[in-house]
């Protein structure tokens, strides 16, 4: 089962994927968060990978669309809680990898 978990704070949108990111699951990456980024103008993103256990190319795809709708805003995307599973997606993806989601928040802030 994939869980979403969306929190605002100061101008950065926290992402917290929890479980399988598969092709059942993405739905909830394509219909939920990347409108949102889209209507609201979203222009930083914390993807927190802590308890994401695996993603499929369906899953890969709609991250992919998630960085589409931040570069479109003049964004930057960081992604965090990145396990050595998760970490050569975090390479394919482009995605900068930190530790936290506080030293995430820290280097957007600094923006």
């Amino acid at each position: 089962m994939f869980k979403l978990e969306l929190e605002y704070k100061n101008e950065i949108l926290f992402a917290r994927l929890k479980g399988i990111l598969d092709r059942k699951a993405s739905y909830k990456i394509n219909n939920y968060l990347n409108p949102v980024i889209k209507k609201h103008e979203i222009k930083n993103l914390v993807y927190n990978f802590e308890k994401l256990e695996m993603v499929d190319n369906s899953g890969i795809e709609a991250l992919i669309n998630s960085k589409y709708y931040i570069k479109c805003n003049k964004g930057a995307i960081k992604v965090c809680g990145v396990s050595n599973a998760n970490l050569y997606l975090c390479k394919y993806l482009k995605f900068p990898v930190v530790k936290t989601e506080v030293d995430a928040y820290r280097e957007m802030e600094a923006l």
